[in-house]
């Protein structure tokens, strides 16, 4: 069953209202915060390259508060290990029987930071958990629950003493973005509340964890016309065939920007998606997927520029077509 307009419209309503609210405490960002929320509804994981200062750590703090959720943070250092992410088995004296301690990844949702300083062995652990929503000790699985979101930040500048993450884990991320430094005007602002250092606490929620669960599923009924799949999919096919990419986006990348671009259309007041969706995302979802040629990278060529070669190449359907049901 379709989204109905009744029900686009509530979710457009209440979109808004998590991003005014988050807006509140990372002012000027709204652009960011709503592909943060977009990610969040098409259950997917955000990464997010900036320097230090920006408003990471807040974001997902006001992202938890809005939504009645429980939030942690994983300092990620070299020294981590898998089990102080995952958890781990503790013997009980009194009940002679191993029991299962959770860790801080259990979670509505959890700030990774600086994820590329914890070894491979770490970063791996986060696997199973950001694809599956669960986590396997000792053969035991335990879900880690709905909504779950990681949001995982790394330092563009400081390369020493970290680990370049392997693509298998960058395309366990729905987007990949960046917040960077607020205008003036916003920093006049941030730096006149600037005594009050955890805002996020003021924040009240606005919807119930269980509200959000609905809202995923709702994103999840928005419609997509043949002729916006058979777009996604010449895209995609068209990043593989480029000279300059080693590898382009595969089919779960083209699987990503379809969740993504459904929860798009809805918080728009939508009940189906449009070509204009699909070129609003396509970077913030692909653009750290694509494995560049070393020499290319070289001269200057960017997994973006990528994608535009292939937006360029490509002609979007009519909206005659991508509005059919």
């Amino acid at each position: 069953m379709n989204l109905s307009q009744q029900q686009a419209a509530w979710f457009a309503e209440t979109f808004q209202k998590l991003v005014k609210t988050v807006g509140s405490v990372v002012l000027g960002k709204e652009d960011i915060i709503s592909l943060a929320f977009v990610t969040m509804l098409a259950e997917g994981h955000l990464l997010l390259e900036d320097a230090p200062g920006t408003g990471k750590t807040q974001l997902a703090k006001s992202m938890a508060a809005t939504v009645q959720g429980t939030h942690h943070r994983i300092q990620f250092t070299p020294d981590l290990l898998p089990s102080d992410v995952t958890g781990v088995m503790v013997y009980d004296q009194q009940t002679q029987k191993f029991e299962f301690h959770k860790g801080p990844i259990f979670a509505s949702l959890v700030l990774a930071d600086e994820i590329n300083r914890a070894s491979p062995k770490t970063q791996s652990a986060l696997l199973e958990v950001m694809e599956e929503g669960r986590v396997t000790v000792d053969g035991h699985p335990y879900e880690v629950g709905s909504p779950f979101m990681v949001i995982a930040t790394q330092n563009p500048v400081e390369q020493a003493g970290t680990y370049r993450l392997p693509e298998a884990q960058l395309d366990r991320f729905l987007m990949k973005t960046s917040i960077g430094y607020p205008a003036i005007e916003q920093t006049v602002d941030i730096l006149a509340g600037s005594a009050n250092r955890n805002a996020s606490n003021r924040i009240q929620p606005v919807i119930t964890t269980g509200a959000i669960a609905e809202m995923i599923a709702l994103a999840g009924t928005v419609h997509v016309a043949p002729a916006v799949l058979r777009y996604i999919a010449e895209l995609a096919e068209q990043t593989r065939e480029n000279k300059d990419a080693r590898l382009g986006v595969s089919v779960r990348g083209a699987m990503a920007l379809t969740r993504a671009v459904k929860a798009r259309a809805a918080s728009r007041g939508r009940n189906y998606v449009l070509p204009d969706d699909v070129e609003d995302l396509i970077e913030p979802v692909w653009a750290h997927r694509i494995v560049l040629d070393p020499e290319a990278e070289f001269t200057g060529v960017t997994g973006a520029s990528v994608i535009q070669k292939a937006v360029s190449a490509v002609s979007a359907p009519q909206e005659k077509d991508a509005t059919a049901q």
